[in-house]
């Protein structure tokens, strides 16, 4: 072969090329490398640098079967991928692939990283499932009676049958042994919830309320402070049939009793619960409305837990530590905003605990397993309650339903209803019903008032019997009927003279109407307001008077 084929001719440098380079634009020209496969319309669309390691000379793009009639170079219409890599020995480095072959060739290290990735998130996703699987179903099983397949049920409450549901809540500082007291129960409160209204009541019940504990003694003694109720329970072993063990049982016990109010569940927490609950749904807003202008202060809150406590008036987002210290701040000493202490400090108990039963049922903590986990894991050793886990399904449909703006938010000393005041017990200062130190009758009323849907129980008139039907004990047995009808009796006595008939005065015109008309059905008259017929009436403090006469012995049932 003769070297000088090999030699190339010398080219003018053509705008748009350069040594090493291959344009489109050099494919057009006619004589060109590849020009015959362009011809057949197989475009080469890659545009590479040459391979500089290759050796020199004229390397064709094409392949020349000779022994043919034409001897004319047969093009392969195949574009051909020029080398980007160093050569090899021993190896063919003119590969030919279709359009195809180099796509998939191209894509599949990324669908074997994609493969591999997603293979690495389901084994990640398997784990931290079955981790926060495993901490639902181990602290499900502190907190709850019940297996936690319990949870896909939903087993009607206990007070559905007759459309409500008592709930006693219990806090205390268990969890810090060496505060003075931890185990006295300081907080506790009332929930009842209208399940076929959707609404509902939250009553504090204050802790210095004076009670009777039961038949037998504890350290405490045989009465004392509400607070303690639970301590004596637990150093008694309490037990009683229908009730819990322990402490918890006999506080239930003391509540049911004094307050006339059946109490379906139960449950009691620490505050370390309460401070974490807080912190676990984000925080929870509130709105100071103290009448002072400042809002609120007080410095018995330790450095050590965030103290002094201060909040201005207005809406305020609270971490969990705050929100305790508040649940705990009652002004004491050096302080302002609370002038009503221990009731302040439940009034804001009250509040909060609405805040965070709507942050813990908001979609934000609901749909996120991680927060949930949390909640349960915080509450796994710092709860106690008789809820089963196939009644928390059910709990959780009635409760997103009621509107906070629906609960009412009560204390015992609020001024519309000042049902208890302050005294003196041997040198210390307890709370006890207006009534009387152990006469929880207008407490009762108040809360069959509360807890009734019937309107002649709604509008808890007071009323006092008089018995002029000159037989004995029928007065008292007149009282007992309206007294179970809802109606608060005042005073039970005879009557100045004997009626033939009897007599309900109104004190009151137009005040009543649902008991005016029920009293008006019973005894078969019309109210009147005349008291110049009906001396005796004015000297009760009343709104009805009902003066019995011969013929009530016929009513009396």
């Amino acid at each position: 072969m003769n070297p000088s084929n090999f030699r190339q001719p010398k080219r003018r440098l053509r705008r748009g090329s350069m040594d090493g380079i291959i344009t489109p634009a050099s494919f057009k020209r006619e004589g060109s490398i590849n020009h015959q496969a362009k011809k057949h319309d197989v475009e080469d669309k890659t545009n590479k640098l040459d391979n500089f390691d290759r050796a020199d000379g004229y390397h064709p793009a094409s392949r020349v079967v000779e022994g043919t009639e034409s001897h004319t170079p047969t093009v392969i219409q195949t574009p051909v991928e020029l080398p980007t890599g160093p050569r090899r020995r021993g190896k063919d480095h003119t590969n030919i692939h279709s359009p195809n072959q180099l796509k998939s060739k191209n894509h599949r290290p990324w669908k074997k990283i994609a493969k591999k990735s997603a293979i690495v998130l389901a084994v990640l996703l398997v784990l931290v499932s079955g981790f926060l699987g495993w901490k639902v179903l181990k602290n499900t099983g502190k907190i709850f009676k019940g297996g936690i397949f319990g949870l896909l049920q939903n087993t009607k409450l206990k007070g559905e049958d007759v459309g409500r549901v008592n709930i006693l809540l219990a806090g205390n500082s268990s969890d810090d042994p060496g505060h003075a007291g931890a185990d006295l129960t300081d907080s506790i409160m009332l929930v009842s919830i209208d399940t076929v209204n959707n609404n509902g009541f939250m009553i504090s019940i204050p802790r210095d309320l004076w009670v009777t504990y039961g038949p037998k003694n504890c350290a405490a003694g045989y009465q004392g402070r509400i607070n303690a109720a639970y301590v004596c329970g637990e150093e008694i072993k309490f037990h009683q049939d229908g009730y819990p063990d322990g402490g918890m049982g006999l506080l239930t016990k003391v509540v049911k009793e004094n307050f006339g109010i059946e109490i379906n569940y139960y449950t009691k927490i620490n505050y370390k619960a309460f401070r974490d609950a807080v912190n676990n749904v984000g925080g929870i807003d509130v709105t100071i409305k103290s009448d002072d202008p400042r809002g609120l202060y007080d410095a018995n809150i330790a450095k050590v837990d965030g103290g002094p406590l201060k909040l201005s008036n207005g809406k305020q987002h609270l971490d969990g530590q705050t929100a305790l210290n508040l649940a705990r701040a009652r002004g004491d000493t050096i302080s302002y905003g609370f002038p009503r202490s221990d009731f302040d400090r439940t009034e804001h108990q009250r509040q909060m605990l609405l805040s965070l039963k709507d942050k813990a049922l908001s979609v934000g903590v609901l749909s996120n397993p991680a927060k949930i986990s949390s909640l349960l894991d915080t509450a796994g050793n710092n709860v106690e309650t008789n809820f089963k886990t196939d009644e928390l399904r059910r709990l959780y449909d009635i409760v997103q339903k009621i509107n906070n703006s629906n609960v009412k938010s009560i204390g015992l000393a609020d001024k519309d209803v000042n049902l208890v005041q302050g005294t003196m017990i041997n040198g210390a200062s307890i709370q006890r019903p207006v009534a009387g130190l152990t006469d929880f009758s207008e407490i009762q009323a108040f809360i069959k008032r509360l807890s009734s849907n019937d309107p002649v129980v709604k509008e808890g008139a007071r009323a006092v019997v008089l018995n002029g039907s000159g037989v004995a004990g029928l007065a008292q047995t007149h009282a007992n009927i309206l007294k179970a009808k809802g109606l608060f009796i005042k005073a039970v006595a005879n009557s100045n003279a004997i009626k033939p008939s009897t007599t309900v005065v109104i004190m009151k015109e137009g005040q009543m109407p649902s008991t005016k008309d029920y009293l008006e059905q019973k005894y078969g008259v019309k109210v009147t307001t005349d008291l110049t017929a009906n001396p005796e009436a004015q000297y009760y403090e009343s709104d009805f008077v009902i003066i019995l006469g011969a013929n009530a012995v016929k009513t009396a049932q």
